[in-house]
């Protein structure tokens, strides 16, 4: 394995490389030593010490690496009988998505991709078939997330965010496409949780106020708009998405060596934990 304190991409120039938390370089070489092995949901991990020899890493840090990926849903420790790959995200049934990558520009464009596509989908469909009902739950979405936007509050927004979403999805009237959206947001969180800890990668106003066009879409019966603003909806989340990514692996940090997780940000509230699948925001 890749000795988890180089950078995956960077030069050998110490003084060039970003600090990253061990725990996070750990996490990220865990989930490539699970591919590399072709290991599937259920099966069993070495122990917390056998995989601190595997990834040559201390065996506090590869427990707090564990810890992570156990809370974003890709590990499942079971006390007294070990450590074991989890269940894939709910709604994308094939398993190769056990070996999604989270940390990967790769796989999150892919990811991005796959949502664009279903997601301009329930959008349209949502134009053509919500209810009344359906409609209003949407627009609620959207407004509560424009609140949650002015206020600056994260953790309310991710909600909000996830409602919105969720109500599309729901008014597409296909529980596959409804499920599909939902596995998505599942695994994109897990990049939010390792690489931003839980943190929006970009301005919850611009997402806010993009939801509210879509909603308008929606309750006036404009298909062909509402897939179109989704579509631009999620563009917009792409592009923050990699500006993110290049400020995160190319500047460097001011934050401590310390290979223990940062705080939860103030935006998730104190004491909150990481946002969870089900909360990830756009």
């Amino acid at each position: 394995m890749a000795d988890p304190a180089q950078v995956p991409g960077e030069g050998d120039d110490e003084a060039s490389r970003p600090y990253r938390p061990g725990y996070e370089l750990v996490a990220e070489q865990l989930l490539n030593y699970i591919a590399e092995q072709n290991l599937r949901s259920g099966d069993r991990l070495p122990t917390e010490q056998g995989l601190a020899q595997i990834l040559g890493a201390s065996r506090n840090v590869t427990r707090e690496a564990v810890k992570v990926l156990a809370a974003i849903g890709r590990l499942s420790v079971r006390r007294g009988a070990g450590i074991f790959v989890a269940d894939a995200a709910g709604g994308l049934v094939d398993d190769q998505l056990s070996h999604f990558r989270p940390t990967s520009m790769e796989d999150v464009l892919m990811l991005l991709d796959y949502r664009t596509v279903i997601e301009s989908e329930t959008a349209r469909r949502a134009a053509s078939l919500a209810t009344p009902i359906e409609v209003r739950t949407i627009r609620e979405g959207a407004e509560t997330s424009l609140v949650a936007a002015g206020e600056d509050d994260g953790y309310a927004f991710a909600k909000a965010d996830a409602a919105f979403h969720d109500a599309v999805g729901a008014a597409s009237h296909n529980v596959f496409l409804r499920s599909s959206v939902a596995g998505v947001r599942r695994l994109a969180s897990q990049s939010d949780v390792l690489l931003f800890h839980g943190d929006a990668p970009g301005s919850l106003e611009v997402a806010a106020r993009q939801h509210l066009a879509i909603a308008e879409a929606v309750a006036a019966g404009e298909a062909d708009l509402a897939s179109e603003l989704m579509v631009e909806h999620i563009a917009t989340t792409q592009s923050q998405f990699e500006r993110k990514i290049r400020d995160r692996l190319f500047n460097l940090d001011d934050r401590g060596a310390s290979g223990s997780p940062p705080r939860t940000s103030r935006n998730t509230g104190a004491g909150d934990p990481p946002l969870s699948p089900e909360t990830s925001a756009s």
